[in-house]
């Protein structure tokens, strides 16, 4: 039995389709001792998305984004958040907009991009996917000042950080971003980990 199978739909309602599209689902879900149960949810559709880390490998360096972020700001935060730079897909191949939309972030003209993974960030509501990916970058790679797209009401400054002083801002709650901290740690684990220490069989006699 596949999961369509445990899954029938009895109604969709349209409640918003303002910004992006939010709808209520009347389900019935097969429950794992064979009983039906009618639920209804809410699903916040805003399409895909794509979202990448640029770094520097000898200065261990990161590319990261500030900008102004809406709900965080209405849920306490002082709505500034620090950010990998990301846009949705708008009917491109998540490779396309990730380089237009780090261009059009912090003025850097990448090449070879390298897909990592993908993830649902907010399942429970959103149905978005995030296509993850990481570049090398050099300083001169940086074409233009970047900032965003002013007539959709961004307003974007470019930082770069040493990856360890990012790992830092993280453990401060200086980072909150959910996208930003998994690149951050997969950087850590597997693009910029810092070089063992040599053992006593490995160490180079003086």
């Amino acid at each position: 039995m596949t999961t369509r199978d445990r899954v029938h739909i009895h109604d969709v309602q349209l409640l918003s389709d303002d910004w992006y599209v939010l709808k209520k689902t009347t389900f019935s879900w097969l429950r794992r001792d064979g009983t039906w149960q009618r639920q209804s949810r809410e699903t916040y559709d805003r399409g895909n998305g794509a979202t990448i880390l640029l770094y520097h490998r000898a200065r261990r360096t990161v590319i990261l984004t500030r900008q102004f972020r809406l709900p965080a700001f209405v849920n306490g935060h002082d709505g500034l958040l620090i950010e990998t730079p990301a846009g949705l897909l708008d009917h491109a191949s998540p490779e396309e907009r990730i380089r237009a939309e780090t261009e059009e972030e912090t003025g850097y003209r990448i090449g070879a991009v390298e897909r990592i993974f993908e993830a649902f960030m907010s399942p429970g509501s959103v149905t978005e996917k995030l296509h993850f990916f990481t570049a090398e970058y050099e300083p001169a790679q940086q074409l233009g000042a970047g900032g965003g797209n002013a007539a959709e009401g961004e307003d974007i400054e470019t930082l770069e950080l040493l990856l360890e002083d990012a790992l830092t801002m993280i453990r401060r709650g200086e980072i909150q971003d959910g996208k930003t901290i998994m690149l951050l740690q997969y950087a850590a684990l597997h693009l910029l980990a810092p070089c063992p220490e040599p053992t006593r069989e490995h160490a180079v006699p003086v």
